[in-house]
């Protein structure tokens, strides 16, 4: 305690002293002295530029990524990979921007889709926009006794302002997302019971963001999100999430020093669920995290380093629990062979707040029982090598240990139901309690990985990129890392000429385990259920007619693949979207 009471009054200190000193009234007069003088430039005096560049992933801002997705649809089949990006190819002729869009499209399975997106400047330093979304597939999946359906309604407008020190935006953003719970296990329903099963869940997002970017000053910039989530199950919960990034000077230490990074906030969780699976009371959370993160980047030589550290106070305000936390943060990057070959390195670690919405986007087949508790990622070890092989080949390998305190996992919860009866302790069952929904469990997980990436550029118009990711799941307390596949890959194939465009993806997940009850609920867990591995294969392509008008064709699941998303829940078959977009300006 005497070295972090230490600590911290000399930081203190050090920000004290840098805003009175920022304080003080200059009395030193400025004149502007113009000097003329005659200049003869060389050919040496040019900076040459190389062919292929290198910029450090450490030093710099890094680049915005252009958020204008059309056609993104999402269906039963489709599988996000965590990694792989299809490198960048050749556009052809350059194509006049516009700032908005129309685009519609029908699909089988009842399948329409609809999107808008409007983006206008002013002459007053000023913009604002719409962006409404609509897409669903009302048609069941074959072979379900349960209706399998979904849509997804979403809406946002936002509003950017620049002045002279700084500029500012905010935005408001809804969305509505309707699921059923349609995957019943291997039991024998009667009808009866079928037709008394209210598989329907509704979720209810509302989210208000705001952002303050500032022109020299120590405050970099501010961020503020409040997201309300809910569903039509009673259950709630409010996030709240601020930072404030500070950029101190440290030259006055050493002449030509950089500048040190401070990233300060904090984030407050309160929710609560009706009632748990078990059906005992209302299950609330409520979590407080005040959170600093210093760090300093520097060179030696052509050796790029980070150090840095996270500190952490979080309180459990439900459970009267208090936590004071601190990880490092460290990373270097060494070229071995300059523009060609370089490693990378280092440790880090964080607290992660989880969400009742952050567990529904990602398996919206939950219920809604969940015990909400945070993830402690005490110590992350990774370490890597990127090549450029030749000019249309580069390569990339990555191993890392990660070690977590009370890491969430999936698991499916049990039947209350034999298939005969909807009354369990004289209540009638929910939707979600004949076997087909998922709780939460946490248990402490190592995990060992190694990712493997291959990017190839074919031609100025072809690009081809791959990865392979292999981990081992090393658990405390549960028999299996539910849910968690050791072993996944991924191909990305993306071609464009001035007229024609087409992208292609091959995804394959492998084989996961799931949990076996020996009886109805309730009853212990006696065993695994293996989920089998699948591939899921998907086309998407168009025709520009001219820069406004473009026809289009999703197709996902194309090889027909029957496969389960989670357990006991099959997906679609062949699936296409086709339709017509529209660009415009006002």
């Amino acid at each position: 305690m005497r070295k972090i009471s230490l600590i911290m009054m000399c930081l203190f200190t050090v920000i004290g002293w840098s805003q009175n000193n920022s304080q003080k009234k200059d009395t030193v007069k400025t004149e502007v002295v113009e000097i003329e003088t005659k200049y003869n430039p060389k050919i040496a005096d040019a900076k040459k530029i190389k062919q292929q560049p290198k910029v450090s992933i450490l030093k710099g801002s890094k680049r915005k990524t252009l958020k204008y997705n059309i056609f993104s649809v999402p269906v039963a089949s489709t599988f996000t990979p965590k990694t792989g990006v299809v490198k960048g190819i050749d556009v052809g002729v350059k194509e006049r921007l516009y700032n908005n869009f129309l685009a519609l499209g029908y699909g089988n399975y009842n399948s329409p889709y609809a999107e808008f997106y409007m983006h206008h400047n002013t002459r007053f330093s000023n913009s604002f926009g719409l962006h409404l979304k609509y897409n669903a597939s009302l048609e069941n999946i074959g072979g379900t006794a349960l209706n399998s359906g979904f849509s997804d309604t979403y809406s946002k407008i936002f509003y950017r302002q620049e002045e002279r020190f700084f500029d500012w935006k905010v935005s408001l953003s809804a969305q509505r997302s309707e699921f059923n719970w349609y995957g019943l296990p291997a039991i024998n329903f009667s009808q009866f019971v079928i037709d008394r099963i209210e598989e329907q869940q509704q979720y209810n997002q509302f989210n208000l963001q705001g952002e303050v970017n500032f022109v020299d000053s120590k405050l970099d910039h501010v961020h503020a999100d409040i997201q309300y989530f809910n569903d039509q199950f009673g259950s709630s919960e409010l996030f709240g999430t601020g930072l404030a990034n500070f950029k101190f000077p440290v030259d006055f230490l050493v002449r030509n020093y950089n500048e040190l990074e401070v990233l300060t906030g904090l984030d407050y969780l309160i929710g609560g669920f009706d009632q748990s699976y078990s059906g005992s009371n209302t299950q609330k959370y409520q979590f407080l995290n005040l959170h600093a993160k210093p760090s300093y980047q520097f060179m030696l030589g052509n050796a790029s380093f980070q150090l840095g550290t996270k500190i952490f106070l979080a309180l459990d305000i439900e459970n009267d629990l208090q936590h004071f936390l601190i990880y490092p943060d460290v990373r270097f990057q060494f070229p071995l062979v300059k523009d060609a070959l370089s490693i990378y390195g280092g440790a880090t670690g964080d607290l992660h707040t989880n969400t009742y919405q952050n567990f529904a986007s990602e398996n919206p087949f939950v219920s809604p029982t969940l015990f909400m508790t945070q993830t402690n990622e005490q110590l992350n070890l990774f370490g890597g090598i990127s090549a450029l092989v030749t000019n249309r080949i580069s390569f990339h390998f990555k191993a890392s240990r990660k070690t977590e305190e009370d890491r969430a996992l999936f698991v499916r919860n049990n039947s209350k139901s034999d298939g005969l009866t909807v009354i369990q302790n004289n209540a009638t069952l929910q939707g979600y309690e004949f076997g087909n929904s998922f709780g939460v469990t946490y248990d402490d997980v190592t995990t060992t990985s190694f990712l493997a990436e291959l990017e190839f550029e074919a031609s100025k118009k072809l690009a081809i990129n791959g990865n392979i990711r292999y981990s081992i799941f090393e658990t405390t307390r549960a028999a299996e890392a539910w849910n968690l596949a050791p072993f996944e890959a991924a191909i990305f194939a993306k071609y464009k000429n001035n007229q024609w465009y087409a992208s292609a993806s091959l995804n394959f997940m492998g084989v996961r385990k799931d949990a076996l009850y020996s009886n109805t609920f309730p009853s212990s867990i006696v065993g695994t259920q293996t989920i089998n591995g699948f591939l899921d294969a998907n086309l998407n392509g168009g025709y520009h007619f001219n820069d406004k008008f473009t026809v289009f064709l999703k197709i996902n699941n194309f090889i027909n693949g029957s496969f389960q998303q989670y357990t006991n829940f099959n997906v679609q078959g062949f699936q296409a979207t086709a339709g017509l977009s529209y660009k415009f300006d006002f």
